[in-house]
């Protein structure tokens, strides 16, 4: 009696197992989704790093949406000029012009020991989270809070906090996909062309006399470095109390460099390497 029900539970099982067989098997032809082989041709060419720069959760709905037409050949930020090429190759469309290379550079001097500090901070070591505070524990509204937060989201490790609690960029790393600067609450974080030799280490929108109460390094608005430049019109000029670079004219030359009286503007990290640039079209 026993072996019976054994034969009879084999049965049922098989039976069943049988049944779900051809369930799923006829749900598969019924609901099967045609993949195009160009999606995974696309995926082996992104770095496949998932940074989200590009606007999309991971390379694989990145590289789906790109064979679908609803993101452009040229999407995925991180690949530059190299991986757009490869990928309008795939699709079979022509690859625009290369862009201007871009790197990722600090825009705060004020690190500790340069800037005053209105309190001590004990709260989150976020950024964000300081910010949040009363704009944070810096006397200087514009600059760098210290707490990494543009390091932690750089998913290349191409920025690490130094020990005066500022950003430095490794710029071979750096591949300008831009998750920095939408991390920087402060908008400390910019892109700016790897030719570029000198940068506005400062963010502060404040009169001189507001800044020198509070930074060593920042910039005053004197304008001086505009005065001195030799481009015409100058390749450097101060808006709203900060100056700022028109790499397009800029020549090099390091004369505001020299001239700056509060050496806000610095000498630009240098890459080891010739960056990939990015595409100037997008169609």
């Amino acid at each position: 009696m026993n072996f019976l029900y054994v034969i009879y539970a084999v049965l049922t099982m098989g039976g069943l197992a049988l049944f779900l067989g051809l369930v799923l098997g006829i749900a598969s032809i019924r609901f099967h989704v045609e993949v195009d082989p160009r999606v995974s041709h696309v995926v082996q060419v992104l770095p496949g790093s998932n940074c989200g720069a590009c606007g999309f959760p991971g390379c694989e709905a990145a590289a789906e949406s790109i064979v679908k037409g609803e993101a452009p050949y040229n999407a995925c930020v991180a690949g530059g000029f190299k991986v757009a090429k490869e990928i309008a190759a795939i699709l079979g469309v022509e690859a625009g012009e290369e862009g201007i290379a871009t790197v990722a550079a600090v825009g705060c001097g004020g690190g500790r020991g340069k800037v005053k500090m209105r309190f001590a901070y004990e709260g989150i070591h976020q950024c964000v989270a300081a910010n949040q505070l009363i704009g944070g524990p810096l006397a200087c509204n514009y600059g760098c809070l210290g707490f990494g937060d543009c390091a932690e989201s750089c998913p290349f490790d191409a920025l690490h906090m130094g020990n005066d609690k500022l950003p430095e960029v490794d710029p071979v790393k750096c591949t300008s996909c831009g998750i920095c600067v939408v991390t920087c609450p402060r908008g400390i974080m910019k892109l700016t062309p790897v030719g570029g030799d000198y940068v506005v280490a400062c963010n502060s929108l404040d009169q001189g006399k507001i800044v020198r109460k509070v930074c060593t390094v920042g910039c005053i608005g004197c304008k001086i470095c505009e005065k001195a430049c030799p481009v015409e019109p100058p390749a450097i000029t101060v808006q709203d109390n900060l100056a700022e670079f028109n790499y397009e004219t800029c020549t090099n030359c390091g004369i505001c460099f020299e001239k700056c009286p509060t050496k806000c503007i610095q000498r630009a990290t240098k890459a080891e390497k010739i960056k990939t640039p990015p595409v100037k079209t997008s169609a």
